[in-house]
This record gives structure tokens, sequence and C-alpha cells, in this order.
């Protein structure tokens, strides 16, 4: 939850008027969508990926793989899920309405994502039909997880300012490849055996150079992201300390 929250909270913030505290009612509104949003792309995954889960350690407990909750009953639960939140984005003005519901299709497409590519990710940037295609488009993880780096501004202001708002989705979505390819390693011989892909698999032993070039163009997001904002010195040593942490992960 907090990974899908955080860019919601980086966009409000930078949205803020200079001087101002970001908008309490906004995180909160926004804190309560991603819980809800989590809840239903998890829901969504597990419903995906049950006959998977079956067969890797880790997950072979899990409700639906295990046979205790029935896939109609995970429908039922992700309907009430989906209905909480969409009475939370119609709290929003209509332009975050409609990007809001832009998202449904990333996150209902995601857990597919990980069948015929090695980024899904890309696609979670918050994702297997097509299970021999080789495709490159592992980033679907990030494309969906950072929608809200588009959300929370325009939540804020009525719009999008391309400027400020693009630069933190990308960089929201590198954040993403790093944590998620980490995260990967730990699947990587059942990911084998079930043909199922990560950048775990497609990096191997160079994982750590590229999250290096990761977390430059991370950084580099975040600094653009801020000069456009006008973002003066206590944001650049909250970036700073960001990177000093990534780095030393």
């Amino acid at each position: 939850t907090w990974l899908l929250y955080l860019p919601c909270a980086w966009s409000i913030g930078l949205a803020a008027d200079p001087g101002c505290l970001p908008d309490l009612h906004m995180l909160t509104l926004f804190a309560t969508g991603a819980l809800l949003m989590r809840g239903a792309g998890c829901t969504i995954n597990d419903m995906w990926d049950k006959d998977f889960d079956k067969k890797v350690v880790r997950t072979a407990m899990r409700p639906i793989a295990a046979g205790e909750i029935s896939q109609f009953q995970a429908l039922v639960f992700l309907g009430g899920q989906l209905i909480l939140a969409l009475g939370i984005l119609l709290c929003l003005n209509y332009y975050s309405i409609a990007l809001g519901a832009a998202s449904l299709s990333l996150v209902v497409t995601y857990p597919l994502m990980k069948r015929i590519t090695y980024w899904p990710q890309l696609v979670l940037v918050k994702g297997h039909i097509a299970r021999r295609l080789e495709s490159d488009l592992h980033a679907l993880l990030g494309l969906t997880f950072n929608w809200g780096a588009l959300l929370g501004w325009s939540a804020v202001t009525g719009s999008c300012d391309w400027t400020v708002c693009l630069p933190l989705y990308f960089s929201g979505v590198m954040w993403t490849l790093i944590y998620d390819t980490i995260y990967a390693h730990q699947d990587k011989e059942d990911d084998i055996k079930l043909g199922v892909k990560s950048t775990a698999l497609r990096f191997q032993e160079h994982t750590k150079p590229w999250l290096g070039a990761f977390t430059v163009a991370m950084v580099s997001g975040l600094v653009l992201a801020g000069a456009n904002a006008n973002q003066t010195l206590p944001y650049y040593a909250a970036v700073s300390t960001a990177a000093a942490l990534l780095t030393h992960q």
C-alpha cells in the first residue's frame, strides 16, 4: 500500500502552494484510495495467478490458490473493493475522475504481463496468455503503481502540469523497477519452472549495474520535477537523502 500511496503523496506535496503544507484532506483521501486499490490489485492478481500460485512455495497458501475462497467469492469481494474505491475517486474533480478511471486497464493487465514479458513492472509502473512471446515490456507494474504521480497533482490543481508530472511519474517507474527487481530474485527458481518472466531473470548477474542505472534515472527525474515545480533547498536535500539511501542499499 505504501508503494502505491507514496507517489500520490509526492505529487500532492509538489502541488501545494509555496510555503504551505500538503492538503491533509487530499492525503487522507489518497491513503484510503491506495489501500482499496492495492487490495483490489492483489485480488485481481490472485485470481489470474491461482494456477501458478499453487506451484510456488511462497504463494501456495494464498486463499484462492489453496481453495479456501472460490473465484466467484473473490469476484464479489473485488466488486466491493472497486465500489468503495470509486466512492473515493468521485470525491475528486472531473479531470481526476477521468484520469483515475483510465488506470483501471493497467490494474487488470499487469498480472498477465508476467506471462509474456520480462518487464511486467513497466505495467505496474502499479502484472501470462501468450507465454512464448519474448517482448521486453516488464515495466507495466511501474506504470500502474505510479499513476498517483499524475492523479495527485490533478486532484489539487484541476489538471496536470506535464513538465512536473511526467518527470515525477518517470522517477516512480524507475523506483518500481528497483524494488520489484530485488523482490523478484526470491522467486527465480520457481519462475523458471513455470515459464514466468521477470527482470530478475532478464538481468541475472548484471542486476546491480541495472539497478544503479535505474537509481540515476530516478534521481534525475526527481530533480527535473523539482526544478519545474520551483522547489527550493529542502526538496533537494530530501532527494539527496533518498539517493544516498538507494546507493547504500
